[in-house]
């Protein structure tokens, strides 16, 4: 039976978490929102949530004048993303199931190498020069797959610890004992076990490929097929600053700017780019409030 005090401490939890969600969820409506403002409107009252005139010419500009290139770039970000979180979680998912071996020879200074990639790195400058003269990514779909995304520290960390502490190990020396191997016990007792952390290291893994621009942004100068959505919104952005700099000296500059929704197109291109994430996100929701293991030990 639940005390007074558990429902008193439930009601405040209830509260605090929705006063947090409500505070998060109200920039994305007004994105949204302005996104579908007038222009002009939006110009002169600002940002509402009631605006005074809504329109779609802000999402109507987008599509007419640069649709084949939208759909090209949402493809390579889906693309880019799927290849990203599959790669990634399976040399993940290898290197921390090895590392949660406490008979691994020399265990402990993988697991420190590995952490101290957490803490130091190379720089911008050494690593650009590795990475575009040894391992030559530039102008490339690897430009965009490996630096800095592919394998994330504390990624593995994270996994190691899950195989270490959620999995019972008498599980797997019963996989032993019937026969299988390191890979087989691997493949059949500890990943189907360990399908949330899987799921919340992949959506973690996949925000940070579908939201990254800045590999695009330092590895792509002339591959501009390659723009992922986030590289190709960031190229409109900095176009139209260009024209609203420019306009009073070109009248070529200011005629377009003219028809052009400078600052509704601005929550256009962020309601875009943000929406595959909101979309997807509800669907991996579940694998968060799952059980920590699929199993259990008898005995």
């Amino acid at each position: 039976m639940r005390t007074r005090e558990s429902k008193i401490y439930d009601a405040v939890g209830h509260i605090i978490m929705s006063f947090l969600s409500i505070i998060a969820l109200i920039p994305i409506v007004l994105m949204l929102i302005s996104s579908f403002s007038d222009n002009n409107a939006l110009l002169k009252k600002g940002y509402s949530f009631f605006p005074e005139k809504w329109s779609t010419y802000a999402y109507e500009w987008l599509l007419q004048s640069n649709s084949n290139v939208i759909l090209r770039a949402y493809a390579m970000s889906f693309i880019l993303t799927a290849v990203g979180v599959l790669i990634s979680l399976t040399i993940t998912t290898l290197l921390a199931y090895g590392l949660s071996k406490k008979d691994l020879p020399i265990r402990g200074i993988l697991t420190f190498y590995v952490f101290f990639t957490m803490l130091f790195n190379g720089g911008l400058v050494p690593t650009y020069i590795n990475y575009t003269q040894v391992f030559h990514i530039k102008d490339t779909f690897a430009g965009l797959l490996v630096p800095g995304l592919l394998m994330n520290a504390f990624n593995v960390l994270l996994m190691k610890s899950y195989f270490v502490t959620s999995i019972p190990n008498e599980i797997l020396e019963a996989a032993y004992i019937d026969g299988a191997g390191e890979f087989k016990t691997m493949y059949k007792i500890a990943i189907p076990m360990a399908k949330p952390i899987l799921a919340t290291i992949g959506m973690f893994v996949g925000i940070a490929y579908w939201n990254d621009w800045n590999n695009g942004y330092i590895y792509l100068v002339k591959s501009t097929d390659l723009y992922t959505i986030q590289n190709l919104l960031n190229r409109l952005m900095q176009n139209i600053q260009a024209l609203s700099q420019n306009a009073t000296n070109l009248d070529t500059a200011s005629q377009g700017l003219a028809q052009m929704p400078t600052s509704t197109v601005r929550m256009a291109m962020a309601t875009l780019g943000v929406l595959p994430i909101i979309v997807v996100y509800p669907f991996v929701q579940k694998f968060f409030v799952k059980g920590i293991t699929l199993g259990g030990v008898k005995g």
